[in-house]
């Protein structure tokens, strides 16, 4: 095998290395899919990467379906569409391809194929999950396109509601994908900007699960390991698209973020869902934006942790006030903007985007208890900028 190639399980079975997706056709017949169904959005559907893989698995398999009408914050309309085409095609399996959001919906899907009950059914609040027929999730595999959300490695699938304005999150252990590539010749066309805004994405997975109080040392130093990975990397990624090296590093970092939220994630996370469903921007870019204001507003309650933090990181001073500064000056080195208001979000809904932070179920873990005021004013904050 090609020394840049490795096989791993963890517990999805990983495929890593450049050119891997070529393997799909073997990976469907290895889980007994006939007919799969791929999953992306109109964009990734219009590549040459998308292309190539319906005509592989149309020659290996006979038959391979296609849905490409995933948004960017994916919706309940999305999934429902979706499962319409997957029984309408009489698939046995679900090909996710894309980014974040066409992967999330792909698992919805996926979940969807062999249940009676409607989607919101199975939202992650209390026991919900016991609701789902196991035995009707349809098998996944993952080809994610971006090095942000780790979802090819993940049990979560994150759809707006688009009648409540709220996102809601699915969680079943047999939504986590059988297979995933994590090949970065598919990711080479990403743009500069969407590098680095699924990058930061994929930071702040790792920053939040190892700021979460949840005692899970095994996430925690998954979660370390990745933020080196992401120092080392992310930049190169963002510089120069065709550095495959940095690109493939990226995506195992970004897998790595989302073994780790495992432990939970926090505050940035509860309030970028909140403006994901109210102003319908990138997730990536909202948390990449948000980070370090969460991060301040926590720093009575990461004293050890970011000074353990800035002694694996290698910064050239220690303690919170390291951390802080490598994050806004990696976010500056990568082209994010400085404040939610410089990508056009007002505060006039500062109450109500408190009330939904509270509420999200990532703040749950954040490291401090922030009440919805206290959201509120994270908020505002970072609307007018530090």
């Amino acid at each position: 095998m090609n020394p840049s190639h490795s096989n791993w399980n963890y517990p999805t079975s990983i495929r890593v290395g450049a050119g891997r997706a070529r393997e799909l056709p073997a990976a469907c017949k290895a889980l007994g899919i006939r007919r799969p169904l791929l999953v992306t959005d109109p964009l990734v559907g219009q590549t040459r990467m998308v292309r190539q893989a319906l005509v592989e698995c149309r020659e290996a398999l006979g038959h391979c379906g296609f849905f490409d009408q995933v948004k960017g914050n994916p919706t309940g309309r999305n999934v429902a569409q979706g499962l319409a085409a997957y029984r309408a095609g009489d698939h046995d399996g679900v090909i996710a391809f894309g980014g974040g959001s066409a992967l999330d919906a792909a698992k919805a899907v996926a979940l969807m194929a062999g249940q009676d009950r409607p989607l919101w059914d199975f939202e992650d609040i209390g026991d919900n999950h016991l609701r789902v027929r196991a035995e009707g999730v349809a098998p996944v595999i993952a080809l994610p396109t971006t090095a942000g959300t780790g979802s090819e490695v993940g049990r979560a699938s994150v759809i707006t509601d688009e009648e409540a304005h709220v996102k809601r999150t699915m969680l079943h252990l047999r939504m986590m994908p059988r297979i995933a590539f994590l090949d970065a010749e598919l990711t080479r066309d990403l743009p500069p900007a969407l590098t680095a805004a699924t990058g930061a994405d994929a930071l702040t997975h790792c920053m939040e699960a190892y700021c979460s109080p949840v005692f899970h040392p095994m996430a925690a130093g998954i979660a370390t390991e990745g933020m080196r990975m992401i120092r080392d990397h992310l930049p190169e990624s963002v510089a120069d698209g065709a550095d495959l090296h940095a690109r493939q590093q990226m995506l195992i970092a970004s897998a790595m973020g989302a073994v780790a939220f495992q432990r939970g994630l926090g505050g940035v996370h509860a309030i970028a869902q909140t403006l994901g469903a109210l102003y319908d921007h990138h997730h990536g870019l909202l948390n990449a934006i948000l980070l370090p204001y969460v991060l301040k507003a926590n720093e009575p309650a990461l004293g050890e942790p970011m000074a353990h933090l800035a002694r694996v990181l290698g910064l050239p001073s220690s303690g919170f006030a390291a951390v802080l500064d490598w994050v806004l000056a990696l976010r500056e080195r990568i082209g994010i903007a400085h404040s939610l208001g410089a990508i056009g979000i007002g505060d006039a809904e500062a109450e109500r985007v408190g009330r939904m932070s509270f509420q999200d179920g990532c703040s749950h873990t954040n490291p401090v208890r922030h009440t919805a005021v206290g959201y509120a004013g994270i908020f505002r904050q970072a609307v007018r900028g530090m």
